[in-house]
Parts: structure tokens; C-alpha cells; sequence
């Protein structure tokens, strides 16, 4: 989980917000049907782009509001709780969005989907001739090998979903190795 000081923090390193991020009506959702399915978009191209360069993977509704996404405290703007959801839930719709409980108070936000980073790290074993080969999940998410790659700090539970998608396609196994999770590349 993300608090919001370090993601306060990490945003302000080197994300570009949009333009309608300055632009106060932004936070408030609009009442005409097109002007709100465009401030949608734009919400929802926001967030999927905020948490890419965070690379951020689950939060709760309450660390989305209170983080510099949903919360901008330079024009003193923050979205309502209401809005968030709306937004949330359009993401959900979408696909790039999942609950982690039934109250809706935490998500999985799925910047690239399962299968997409599953290729990625698919493509990443090929390239480097490590077919047949075991990795722990540490080694692919933290390891030394995998440090400039863009799975490099991928959260596990996504991971995992990656790898089942390998699994599917019979590209990867996952194994348990002692205490922890593997996966052997075919």
C-alpha cells in the first residue's frame, strides 16, 4: 500500500499533469452527459497514467483521495468521495480496475493488464536465452538481472496473474519453491 506522503512525494518527481489538472471545474463532475463522458476520459486517462509513473498497483479509495491524483492542492480542489467512485467504477468497467473487497474500498488498478506484462517478461526470458530456466518471484520483480526492466518492483499479486496468463498459453509454470513462488519458463 501507498501513503500519501511518499506518493505527495513521488509525484511531484517528474509527472506531468494534464492541463485540466489546473483547471478547478475538472474536480467536480459535470452534468451534461457528452461534457462528462470527456471528463471521464480524462480522469481515467489520468489515473492510469499518474500510477504508471508512480508504478502503483492497489490502493484504498481513502489513499486516493488524500494523494496529490485526486487532491490538487495548489488551486485547492479535491474530488469528492462520490466522484472518486464514479471514476473508480468506470475504470472497473473498462478492465483496468479490480476490488480487493466487497466494500469497494481497495483496489487493484492495472496500468497494463496481466497478459500484457506476462509478454513483457515472456519477451525478457527469450531475449536473453533463459527458456527452461527457474527464477523465484523476487529474482523477477527485485533482482539485479531485472533491475532496468519494466517490470522491475511489479507487485506480486499482479505478477502472479501475469504468470498464470504464461501458464495458459504453456509458455510458464508456477511452482512453489520451499516458503516461496516460482516459475519456470518454457
Amino acid at each position: 500500500m501507498v501513503t500519501s506522503g511518499s506518493s505527495q512525494l513521488r509525484a511531484e518527481m517528474g509527472f506531468e499533469w494534464p492541463w485540466q489538472y489546473s483547471f478547478p471545474p475538472f474536480f467536480t463532475l459535470q452534468p451534461n452527459v457528452d461534457t462528462r463522458q470527456k471528463q471521464l476520459a480524462a480522469w481515467c486517462s489520468l489515473v492510469l497514467s499518474y500510477c504508471r509513473h508512480n508504478k502503483l498497483y492497489n490502493m484504498t479509495v481513502l489513499e486516493a483521495q488524500e494523494s496529490p491524483l485526486f487532491n490538487n492542492k495548489k488551486i485547492q480542489r479535491k474530488f469528492s468521495m462520490e466522484s472518486i467512485q464514479v471514476v473508480l467504477e468506470e475504470l472497473r468497467r473498462k478492465g483496468n480496475l479490480e476490488w480487493l473487497d466487497k466494500t469497494k474500498s481497495s483496489f487493484l488498478i492495472m496500468w497494463r493488464r496481466p497478459e500484457e506484462w506476462g509478454k513483457l517478461i515472456y519477451q525478457w526470458v527469450s531475449k536473453n536465452g533463459m527458456t527452461n530456466t527457474v527464477f523465484t518471484f523476487y529474482e523477477l520483480t527485485s533482482g539485479d538481472d531485472t533491475e532496468k526492466e519494466e517490470f522491475y518492483g511489479l507487485d506480486e499479486s499482479m505478477l502472479l496473474r501475469s504468470l498464470q496468463h504464461l501458464q495458459l498459453e504453456h509458455k510458464a509454470e508456477v511452482i512453489m519453491l520451499n516458503d516461496s513462488k516460482g516459475v519456470k519458463f518454457f
